[in-house]
């Protein structure tokens, strides 16, 4: 199939897409705050910045995009059909650096949670909200003995 834009405004589109603050970060950390947990964003002093990091409980949080973290069987995560050795080069990179990342957190002590955009679309969004609130909990009892 053929692009729909020229280069230049494909190019534009590609720009616009956030790293920080999307969507699905936004509903996560307003959930998390309605909960009475407070956290950091961003910490760029651990490994892959992690989207939310909460002391406290001694947990990280990401948030990733299916298209761009490679979510598998999901319907979001397809690959472009023009220039695909670098996009699929690009994703690899991705994918280690993701895995590369947790390792030194977990070396490190960290509890990981991934959340996958995917699961914060409006059917299954609270329920994910929920178990992700329990699964910090759990943390938080595990750290008390």
């Amino acid at each position: 199939m053929v692009d729909v834009h020229n280069k230049d405004t494909r190019s534009y589109n590609m720009s616009q897409i956030k790293g920080k603050n999307s969507k699905p970060e936004l509903i996560v950390r307003k959930y998390l705050f309605s909960q009475g947990l407070r956290y950091r964003v961003h910490v760029s002093s651990l490994p892959g910045k992690p989207d939310i990091v909460l002391r406290k409980y001694n947990t990280v949080i990401f948030i990733h995009g299916c298209f761009w973290h490679r979510h598998k069987n999901c319907p979001y995560c397809s690959t472009p059909k023009s220039n695909q050795q670098f996009w699929q080069d690009k994703f690899k990179r991705t994918i280690d650096n993701d895995v590369k990342h947790q390792k030194e957190l977990k070396k490190s002590g960290w509890n990981l949670i991934i959340i996958w955009e995917c699961e914060l679309n409006k059917t299954s969004k609270e329920k994910k909200l929920v178990q992700l609130f329990k699964s910090i909990m759990e943390q938080k009892e595990h750290l008390a003995c």
